[in-house]
């Protein structure tokens, strides 16, 4: 059930940004297009999984999970700089400062962060509820929620002494787990309806995530990852791995899913789909 939908909505989200980025021209246009290329999807899916169990229009649901796709290659174009976690390789292809430049690349993320709201502001709903989404994604993906969970991250690489868990807690909630809570209460949203559950699941997806990134990072293959991996070990950085052991972060991956798990339960077997999400994420490969 989870792979072929998140197939479908790969599919569809895919050719609602190509059909969007047709109208940007020239380079920015030619990068914006090969930072939206690939990827799991997965925050797509939660917006059209959530808006799915709240019967909310589909049309409407693939406009928010292509503005949150956009929004995610933003912060990927940008973590990617020399100024930030100095990557080459994203998706198995060469980030877009490498392949461009460093002013194309930011350039790009402005571009994708504005798409992004520009694909809400037209969505087919009650212009209440697209205020909504547009103050949740500023709020989730600014300097309350994204993007100070990154620059915690950058404090933390010249701090005197490592994170502690709560700390790198707090960080990884902002910064990984700010998106996938919008991502998840996007349909709620849409629909009017209660975010309680949903964001109970994504809160404990988002950390689980994470964890599971920081598990690849130490077992993972580049190969299958498509990035470079080893870094944050290499930098002396505070990781779930470093602070739980290998063992430990793999427990505690394993509980926040049985909690994510739980937090579908007000909608019985129609949330399946969600639940192999949240195992999927803890298995992944990449």
């Amino acid at each position: 059930m989870f792979d072929t939908r998140i197939a479908e909505v790969a599919q569809g989200v895919t050719a609602r940004l190509q059909a969007a980025l047709a109208a940007y021209p020239g380079q920015i246009g030619a990068a914006m297009a090969h930072a939206t290329g690939g990827g799991k999807r997965l925050r797509a899916f939660l917006v059209c999984e959530g808006a799915a169990l709240h019967d909310v229009d589909p049309v409407a649901a693939m406009d928010a999970a292509a503005a949150i796709e956009a929004m995610h290659a933003y912060s990927l174009v940008h973590d990617d700089l020399p100024c930030m976690d100095d990557d080459d390789l994203r998706r198995g292809l060469p980030t877009v400062h490498v392949k461009w430049d460093e002013a194309t690349a930011v350039l790009t993320g402005d571009a994708l962060q504005t798409l992004a709201f520009d694909l809400i502001a037209h969505m087919p709903l009650a212009a209440d509820r697209v205020v909504t989404l547009t103050a949740g994604l500023a709020r989730a993906s600014g300097g309350v929620g994204m993007v100070l969970g990154q620059a915690m991250d950058i404090a933390a690489e010249t701090a005197a002494t490592p994170l502690t868990l709560p700390e790198i807690t707090e960080l990884q909630a902002k910064k990984t787990g700010a998106l996938i809570e919008w991502s998840a209460q996007a349909g709620p949203v849409m629909a009017a309806a209660d975010t309680g559950p949903m964001g109970a699941y994504a809160r404990a997806l988002g950390l689980a995530f994470q964890i599971a990134d920081d598990i690849l990072d130490v077992e993972g293959d580049e190969a299958e990852t498509g990035k470079r991996l080893r870094k944050d070990d290499d930098a002396g950085k505070a990781t779930f791995v470093s602070l739980l052991g290998l063992d430990g972060a793999k427990a505690e991956a394993a509980r926040l899913t049985d909690s994510a798990c739980d937090a579908l339960a007000p909608y019985g077997p129609r949330a399946d789909a969600l639940r192999q999400a949240a195992r999927f994420v803890i298995a992944r490969q990449s």
